[in-house]
């Protein structure tokens, strides 16, 4: 399943709800791209990985405060949904892909 293109997901966070832009690359079974805040701040998405419909990746955000997040999640056609984890904890986060 590709994964290839652009997603807008929300996670629901302990400090509420946050939005942000996906987009992916693929080639083989590495995942690539970028995650952009609504406040237009972009970082790398890095170690990603896609095996079937699973995907994981990391990225490493300044805001709200420095942190690594780790996401690992599962595609299904043009939804995404899964859990993020940080040192603060985890929630869940869902999302489809703008077509």
């Amino acid at each position: 399943m590709s994964a290839a293109g652009t997603w807008k997901v929300a996670m629901q966070t302990p400090i509420g709800e946050r939005k942000v832009t996906l987009t992916f690359e693929t080639a083989g079974g590495v995942l690539t791209g970028k995650m952009s805040a609504e406040d237009g701040n972009a970082v790398d998405i890095y170690d990603g990985k896609l095996a079937g419909s699973s995907a994981s990746w990391k990225a490493n955000i300044k805001n709200p405060m420095p942190l690594t997040l780790e996401f690992s999640g599962a595609i299904d056609g043009d939804k995404i949904s899964g859990t993020v984890s940080a040192a603060v904890g985890s929630w869940p986060f869902s999302g489809s892909r703008s077509v």
